[in-house]
């Protein structure tokens, strides 16, 4: 009895999964990634202004200035190199996520040939 159930379940559930695919491509539109989202420049420009600007600024400070005070009370330099660390990662986040987000391959051309010969190991 249990057996049945379980291949029953089994059966089920590829069914359910077979059917979801099928109505997902039935409905699935062609995809654009990477443009639009325009409207979100503006807050992303704002984002940027803060962490670079003023307010960026004094927050890296202030995580140098606590990880001071947290390197005196617990007498280790390892609080005091986490505020470092921590306000020059704020200071350039943006910088990060602008060339993870817009990087391309440039020289992918020049490279495809060594990169399948390292890939399959047979030069095809």
């Amino acid at each position: 009895m249990e057996i049945t159930n379980k291949a029953n379940n089994k059966a089920n559930l590829l069914f359910h999964v077979g059917l979801v695919m099928i109505v997902g491509l039935m409905f699935a539109n062609q995809a654009h990634a990477g443009t639009g989202g325009t409207e979100f420049d503006d807050i992303w420009t704002t984002i940027t202004d803060w962490t670079q600007g003023t307010l960026g600024r004094i927050i890296a400070g202030s995580m140098i200035l606590v990880g001071i005070v947290g390197g005196i009370a617990r007498q280790s330099i390892m609080a005091f190199a986490m505020g470092i660390g921590g306000g020059v990662g704020l200071y350039n986040s943006p910088t990060v996520v602008e060339a993870i987000m817009t990087a391309t391959l440039e020289s992918a051309e020049k490279i495809a040939p060594a990169a399948i010969q390292f890939s399959n190991g047979l030069g095809l």
